[in-house]
């Protein structure tokens, strides 16, 4: 296997990279290029319509980067954002029909007068401002870590969210809880008729603080999710099914719970965030392990296809291109010059 040593090469506010960091992408024959959209504030969710991104960043922002233009834009929320460690503004999905209908979906931490939790809404975006419009999903319960926040629209036109345990691990085997789950939403935020439990968002439970979703071709839903004591996850999610936290994680088995596809073991540390799907490839953004990782779901097996640029939070995978972004300004990682930063390899010719 060849490495590439690469420098970054593009200052997205159009300055030159005066100590520019270097990383090892680990690839054969096809061209590799990156380009680098800078001085994120740990960011968290990437989307994408025709040649233009949208960045939720956690103290609230979303940044919008077109043609090497990026713009910094207000979001105005219903409730207070929270600050507390890993919360804030996180999962951020367009509408299907976004270039009408101006409408977004945004997963948030917020704290009120009764305690903290977790909301799913809507947002309208109006004169480079977003607004929050519609509550979907309200008092997802959050603690003082674990509030999960991924947000996906799957090829059912459904919406799908992770929510974490909310550092009390009980919630996730609670089926009267949001805690610990993957929640499935119609867009319009009513319950779907044929979810597996009557009258419940719930698609899946027994999750300790899930923060990637992403599809086969086929529609096999998988998700990646963070150990307690490493124990990293990769599952393939079913309607309906336990996976088993807290009373089994990594490789440990009981009736009725499903261990993972991949899972980092006991010596090991992913902390898996953001994922997408690529010619038979998942990929998926390592925080502590600070790495891009390649699952080879026929294979079983994995390797690190990106590393050297710290904390990786998310990715997104568009005509064989990966974009994904850094996550060094959130408190727990070692900030380089510029960081954070929005990052492009292509993947194939």
């Amino acid at each position: 296997m060849k490495y590439l040593y690469l420098l970054s090469i593009l200052l997205l506010a159009g300055c030159s990279i005066d100590e520019p960091q270097s990383f090892v992408f680990n690839k054969q024959q096809n061209e590799v290029q990156q380009v680098a959209a800078e001085n994120l504030r740990a960011p968290w969710a990437i989307a994408k319509i025709e040649d233009t991104f949208y960045l939720t960043e956690r103290a609230g922002s979303i940044v919008k980067i077109k043609n090497g233009k990026m713009e910094r834009q207000q979001v105005v929320l219903e409730k207070e954002l929270a600050t507390v460690a890993e919360a804030g503004l996180l999962g951020f999905v367009l509408a299907p029909d976004f270039q009408d209908s101006k409408l977004a979906y945004a997963y948030y931490t917020y704290v009120d007068k009764v305690a903290q939790f977790n909301r799913i809404i809507t947002l309208y975006l109006e004169d480079n401002i977003w607004y929050e419009k519609d509550l979907l999903i309200d008092q997802i319960p959050s603690g003082t870590y674990h509030h999960g926040g991924r947000l996906k629209i799957g090829p059912d036109q459904k919406l799908y969210a992770t929510a974490g345990d909310a550092s009390e691990a009980s919630l996730a085997q609670n089926l009267q809880s949001l805690g610990g789950k993957i929640l499935r939403v119609n867009l319009d935020g009513s319950i779907p008729k044929d979810n597996p439990f009557p009258n419940s968002y719930i698609y899946s439970y027994g999750h300790r603080n899930a923060q990637g979703l992403s599809w086969l071709p086929d529609a096999t839903l998988y998700a990646s999710e963070h150990g307690s004591a490493k124990n990293d996850e990769i599952n393939q999610i079913q309607a309906g099914q336990n996976y088993g936290w807290p009373l089994i994680e990594g490789n440990e088995t009981q009736q009725g719970m499903h261990s993972p596809q991949f899972t980092s073991g006991t010596e090991t540390t992913w902390a898996p965030s953001g994922m997408d799907f690529y010619d038979g490839k998942l990929y998926v953004a390592a925080l502590r392990g600070t790495a891009i990782l390649a699952f080879d779901i026929e294979a079983k097996q994995y390797e690190e296809v990106v590393t050297g640029l710290g904390r990786i939070r998310d990715v997104y995978i568009e005509d064989g291109v990966l974009y994904f972004i850094s996550n060094n300004t959130d408190g727990r990682g070692n900030p380089q010059k510029y960081d954070d930063k929005l990052y492009k390899i292509i993947l194939s010719n």
